[in-house]
């Protein structure tokens, strides 16, 4: 059996909920999320729950839609120089920042420069993912309107990558330290803050003059499944994310709200991290072999996780890519413990005269994920049943378990699940841009993976770059550093009273929101 542990931070233990329906204030959608945000300054955020919170207070040079249309934003237009390494962005006319200050290129060059200084020692989605990917060097202001963003090298998703920088305004940075930054944002974007108290809401309002559908977002941190949705249909609550398997026929059937699936792009797994330092751990040195990881990939049943603790039907991934690009003529491992036993004994790992081949720890978050805390106790079960003895360590998600992501040291066995898109095979694969990526949290090295991404930008054809692209997926899928798992369905619970789609990619924007 599995061992067991629940890890959380005294502060993050208790709910506290905030009394009034605020959801039938006028003009004001009220939003139940599961996990608590950790800061408000662009630069460290590393989470989708945070960063959907703060993109309603920066803006970025342009944005990706949930079909991966590019869509201007602060800047209306942009030329790339003939190396393909300076992406030079012009700025809309008369923008200004929360603290009244017109906002220039000087401001957008700021916001990427301080992202990558390394005295920030920042390592959230902007420095760990997006620089790290782009190879990025420096930003600098050409003039008033223009910004140009330097890269080391040309990459043919760059622009994509680039519009998730976030915006922010440098006289009010510059005189701020980063604990006063964190709590303090002087955004760029359509909202900005009213108030924040941590581990219950963030309070949003509109900016004068912005382009939006409601006055006031409130989002509330509602990390109780149960409770989100008797929330949402008391009314207190507009939209929550992260419905629970059992909650969807209740508030299907509540007259007041319904729940909107949509099939998610953000790609879970299990990480084998295979640091030095986690090699001297139990169980550690035995991942290290690509044979022990291919052999624990048949001992875990995903279709049945899927309909067992997920309510959707899935079709087990094959590697780091979204179905729409995958490598075409892979096939998902396939639920065979007995391969896995054998495989295991042909890797040098039998069981002992307990029955047990190895120690590990298994690490995981908890709320962030659709059923997460069950779906992660059902896989070390699976995994002990062909020998594992699994130390699970389930853990608060913002305060305890996203800091030792964030320092790359969960493990060696841990559970993520890593934002994803549709309009590029490569957005899914940068993730692993360089073996010091901040998003490789696995700290796998393998060269017939790394050194083919100088091939894809030398690469002179899309056909070269497919070929490339499939050869790095085939090494992924039988030596890799992920046991694959599944695409995860997202369900929203909306209210009646609000317009509102989701997105397949977990940005819950509400810019174009209305009520009813």
């Amino acid at each position: 059996m599995p061992r067991l542990h629940h890890m959380l931070a005294a502060s993050a233990a208790s709910l506290a909920l905030t009394t009034g329906a605020f959801a039938q204030v006028e003009n004001t959608i009220v939003v139940g999320l599961s996990t608590d945000i950790s800061t408000l300054d662009p630069a460290p955020i590393s989470s989708r729950d945070n960063s959907n919170v703060a993109r309603h207070i920066f803006g970025t040079l342009y944005t990706m839609s949930g079909s991966g249309e590019a869509v201007p934003v602060l800047a209306n237009n942009l030329e790339i120089t003939e190396d393909g390494m300076g992406y030079i962005y012009t700025l809309n006319e008369g923008l200004t920042c929360h603290d009244g200050e017109a906002l220039t290129a000087e401001d957008a060059a700021y916001s990427f420069n301080r992202a990558a200084d390394p005295e920030n020692a920042f390592t959230g989605n902007t420095p760990g993912f997006v620089f790290s990917s782009i190879d990025f060097q420096s930003a600098e202001a050409l003039d008033e309107l223009r910004v140009q963003v330097n890269l080391g090298a040309p990459n043919p998703i760059a622009f994509g990558l680039i519009a998730e920088v976030m915006i922010h305004c440098m006289d009010s940075y510059e005189a701020m330290t980063l604990d006063e930054a964190a709590s303090n944002p002087v955004g760029s974007g359509p909202y900005r803050l009213v108030e924040w108290r941590r581990g219950s809401e963030v309070v949003l309002e509109a900016v004068e003059g912005a382009d939006v559908g409601v006055q006031n977002i409130i989002w509330r941190i509602i990390p109780e499944a149960s409770t989100r949705a008797a929330e949402l249909m008391a009314g207190n609550v507009d939209i929550i994310t992260n419905v629970a398997p059992d909650q969807m026929d209740v508030i299907n059937a509540s007259g007041v709200a319904e729940v909107n699936p949509i099939q998610g792009t953000r790609r879970m797994y299990v990480g084998f991290n295979l640091s030095e330092t986690m090699a001297q751990e139990p169980g550690g040195d035995a991942i290290q072999d690509p044979n022990v990881r291919r052999a624990l990939q048949y001992a875990v049943d995903v279709p049945t996780i899927c309909s067992a603790l997920l309510n959707f039907e899935c079709e087990r991934m094959t590697g780091i890519v979204n179905p729409s690009n995958a490598h075409p003529d892979i096939e998902p491992y396939p639920y065979d413990p007995e391969l896995a036993e054998q495989l295991l004994d042909e890797a040098g790992w039998p069981r002992g005269d307990d029955g047990t081949r190895f120690s590990i720890a298994f690490q995981a978050g908890q709320g962030r994920y659709l059923n997460d805390a069950n779906v992660v106790q059902a896989i070390a079960q699976m995994l002990g049943d062909v020998g594992l003895d699994v130390d699970l360590q389930i853990m608060e998600w913002s305060s305890v378990y996203i800091p030792i992501i964030r320092e790359r040291n969960a493990g060696p066995l841990y559970f993520i699940g890593s934002g994803g898109a549709l309009w590029s095979p490569l957005y899914d694969m940068t993730d692993l841009a360089a073996v010091d990526s901040g998003t490789n949290y696995t700290h796998w090295d393998d060269p017939r993976w790394f050194d083919r991404w100088e091939d894809i930008r030398n690469a002179e054809s899309e056909e070269e770059t497919r070929q490339i692209v499939n050869e790095m997926l085939q090494v992924f899928y039988d030596d890799g550093p992920w046991l694959h798992l599944y695409f995860q369905p997202d369900f929203y619970g909306v209210s009646n009273r609000v317009n509102w789609s989701p997105r397949p990619d977990e940005k819950v924007y509400l810019f174009d929101a209305t009520l009813n």
